[in-house]
């Protein structure tokens, strides 16, 4: 746990893409507590919010898996609503209520006297952030203890998820508090693995790009080594995210449906 933190992760059923189905909602504190990531109304996330004061409520961004209780426990807790200054109306869409309040990287929530700094972490989507403390980052999906994250859609930015990956390395966090599975102590081994994981997948696209490969289909069956038959649409959307960077970055030229060599 964070050094001079109370934290309490919940996994909570949901309708995600994680391989477990599962998403975890924190609570950070407990005499004015955050809750971040209420993704489902369980008896769970209920018992865990029974003995302490939940004050603040907050996202570390608007995917549903992420979000879909927080109208709930933001009327049961009489909480304050946090959303991201530059987000705000998307964070009203996804969850159907107003902001109270609004935040920038750099803000500082306050609780139980420890401050719970908020970084700007884009890329698996473009507002999504991470809360961090003293020993501790709670950051959503940007990094999972195994495995990859997904980063792919129409909103989604692999350079600048592997700039917030670098980032993160950087300020050498003591544990990762994920959006899915579990705590991760080995921050920055895993944070590398993670850059080092989509650098080479980003190779393995340019070559079967200098291949020969024109499809996003083609790519996919010259990049992966591996069975990706009942992953293969969020491997498409991966991909697509590989090719817009290595397009933007002038290695390839992409115009969403073809690739050529430059």
């Amino acid at each position: 746990m964070g050094v001079g933190m109370d934290v309490i992760r919940v996994s909570v059923e949901t309708a995600t893409s994680a391989p477990d189905g599962r998403t975890n909602a924190y609570l950070l504190g407990t005499d004015s507590a955050l809750l971040v990531d209420p993704a489902a109304r369980t008896d769970d996330l209920d018992d865990a919010i029974s003995d302490r004061s939940v004050d603040h409520v907050a996202v570390t961004h608007h995917h549903p898996d992420h979000v879909d209780a927080v109208e709930t426990y933001a009327d049961r807790c009489d909480a304050t609503v946090w959303a991201h200054a530059t987000h705000a109306d998307g964070f009203a869409a996804a969850t159907g209520v107003s902001p109270d309040r609004t935040f920038r990287s750099g803000t500082v929530i306050d609780v139980d006297g420890d401050e719970v700094r908020i970084r700007d972490t884009p890329g698996h989507a473009p507002e999504h952030v991470a809360f961090e403390w003293t020993g501790g980052a709670l950051v959503g999906d940007l990094a999972i203890a195994a495995g990859s994250v997904v980063v792919g859609g129409p909103e989604a930015d692999m350079r600048s998820y592997l700039t917030s990956l670098r980032r993160l390395h950087a300020r050498n966090p003591e544990n990762l508090y994920p959006g899915h599975g579990p705590v991760i102590e080995d921050s920055r081994a895993t944070l590398e693995r993670l850059v080092v994981h989509r650098l080479e997948r980003e190779a393995r696209v340019r070559a079967a790009v200098e291949s020969g490969a024109r499809t996003v289909d083609e790519i996919l069956d010259a990049a992966y080594d591996k069975d990706i038959s009942d992953v293969r649409r969020l491997a498409a959307a991966t991909v697509r995210c590989h090719l817009e960077k290595l397009d933007t970055e002038g290695d390839i030229a992409w115009d969403g449906q073809h690739a050529e060599p430059r």
